[in-house]
């Protein structure tokens, strides 16, 4: 990174924000996934370095931004969808910035997609893959409903959740068991959850295991958040972005999604793209939710190329 800072924000939290790239170059605001991943520099993999002014974002409670919702005492009332709405506000202004292009992948999709339509005079366009909306029928599908997928491995899941555990109710469950006291039954809960994530997407060949997921202080993070969105419904009203697809239907928009992706279905990108005019999808047939990324990849950076004529 050429530039990097913490942007204080209310109720105590610090967000970390880096930019590669093109100093003097035309912005983009890399929106990561999760809840809870945390910005990676292997986004930048994505953007011509002469051309593009790459800004990364840690979210509300993840990677470098604090303070941590790994940790149980960690408030988590002011981690919300309209707040992180906000903090790209805050970070726009902060940085001068008048209009930027958006670049989102799973969790980031859904977030990328409340921020347009919350502030469309701002965008450029979106390149949006692994396409989420953020809807209860998702949520349901992917922490319920995949059992028909992965039977031995859900019925893991929600052992782990405890006894008497709702099973169409296990990100709340999880949320419970994550800001328990006790250290052991949070660490096993982020575990089993982590377990679970890695299981769902692992759908095209050559899969390994998600490295990350082996750090406990990550999967503690990772798990606080994810389930802490989930079992709000990820803080949006019923069909939000999809009833609001009007206010963006006019910005140009690439979206990409494999073909192999269970955690979230092509039907989930297909109806985004049946209300967006100005979008162009396609469906990789090789590509899963976040592995094997290739062909996803290749599609991303041609759309950040093509785009940077806006």
């Amino acid at each position: 990174p050429h530039a990097h800072g913490h942007l204080p924000r209310p109720g105590g939290h610090h967000l970390y924000w880096q930019e590669t790239g093109n100093p003097h170059g035309v912005p983009v605001l890399a929106v990561h996934g999760g809840p809870g991943s945390g910005a990676s520099p292997t986004w930048s993999r994505f953007t011509d370095p002469d051309h593009y002014r790459l800004i990364l974002l840690d979210q509300r409670g993840s990677g470098h931004s604090t303070p941590d919702a790994g940790d149980p005492t960690t408030d988590l009332s002011t981690n919300t969808t309209p707040h992180l709405i906000e903090d790209f506000e805050a970070l726009r202004t902060h940085l001068r910035i008048d209009r930027w292009h958006l670049l989102g992948a799973s969790w980031g999709s859904c977030l990328a997609l409340a921020y347009a339509q919350a502030h469309p005079e701002t965008i450029r366009s979106l390149v949006l893959f692994a396409i989420t909306t953020g809807t209860r029928a998702e949520i349901t599908w992917i922490t319920h409903t995949m059992r028909r997928v992965f039977p031995h491995q859900w019925e893991r899941f929600h052992a782990a959740a405890g006894p008497g555990a709702d099973p169409g109710a296990l990100p709340a469950a999880y949320a419970r068991l994550l800001a328990d006291p006790d250290p052991k039954v949070r660490f096993d809960a982020a575990r089993a959850w982590c377990d679970w994530e890695d299981t769902h997407v692992a759908t095209a060949p050559g899969h390994t295991p998600h490295p990350r997921f082996s750090e406990p202080a990550f999967r503690a993070t990772f798990a606080r958040l994810v389930t802490h969105y989930w079992a709000n419904d990820c803080f949006l009203a019923p069909d939000q972005l999809l009833e609001g697809m009007e206010r963006i239907a006019h910005l140009p928009a690439v979206l990409a999604h494999g073909r192999l992706d269970i955690s979230g279905p092509c039907d989930i990108a297909h109806d985004l793209a049946a209300r967006w005019p100005s979008a162009r999808l396609h469906i990789v047939e090789e590509a899963a939710h976040t592995t094997n990324v290739q062909g996803l990849g290749q599609i991303v950076t041609q759309a950040m190329d093509h785009f940077r004529t806006l």
